[in-house]
């Protein structure tokens, strides 16, 4: 253990790919989001879209864990999942919330923070409905963040659902949809050499978006 924790503390690694110029950068965070996430699928990154959720639950326990962003325009940032969910329940205790983007083949990282509110429904039904059959019956059959006996009990409500869908459409269910992230601040940051990163932060003020600079 110690020789890998001396192992771990040795990794270093020098970031010189890009800079950031905070009199550059779009004076809308959305569109700067666009560019950048553009430059990502042009790079060809695996899952670009793959974010970092954190939340809050009522007691102050933090949690995070990778979803998928299916959105974004000037409302904000969604992504879906099960209502009833840790992150669900972390959401209706404290709706305050953070996104994060690592792009490390850029040596990029995103940082959003805001208030999440739940989807409109018609935009949760319209992705429900885009989603695979398979996706959608799992979305039916599992009970998302509750303790079950094995996998066995997981498989048993699937094929539970699976019957209970044949020959029908699968709809979405109550219990899940989607949610979107209204952001307040974005921190859009570059690595550079030596460490000293390029932290450039867009901040909500008066409905006005004011741009910053930070140290690394």
């Amino acid at each position: 253990m110690n020789d890998l924790n001396e192992h771990i503390r040795n990794l270093r690694k020098d970031y010189a790919k890009g800079i950031l110029d905070e009199h550059q950068v779009h004076p809308d965070p959305l569109k700067q989001f666009g560019s950048w996430f553009h430059e990502a699928l042009k790079a060809e990154l695996e899952e670009p879209y793959a974010m970092t959720l954190a939340t809050v639950d009522a007691t102050g326990q933090p949690s995070a864990r990778v979803v998928l962003l299916r959105g974004f325009d000037e409302r904000g940032f969604m992504f879906f999942t099960n209502y009833q969910s840790r992150k669900g329940q972390d959401l209706a205790a404290n709706p305050k919330a953070s996104l994060l983007f690592h792009w490390a083949e850029l040596e990029r990282q995103i940082r959003i923070e805001g208030m999440v509110e739940m989807a409109d429904a018609h935009d949760s039904d319209k992705y429900f409905l885009s989603r695979p059959r398979e996706s959608r019956i799992g979305a039916w059959a599992s009970p998302q963040s509750q303790v079950i006996q094995g996998r066995e009990e997981l498989e048993n409500l699937l094929k539970q659902r699976v019957d209970m869908f044949e020959g029908t459409e699968v709809n979405r269910p109550a219990h899940w949809g989607g949610y979107v992230l209204r952001p307040s601040n974005v921190e859009f940051w570059q690595g550079r050499p030596s460490r000293l990163h390029d932290r450039v932060r867009y901040k909500l003020q008066n409905g006005l978006w004011a741009i910053e600079r930070l140290a690394p």
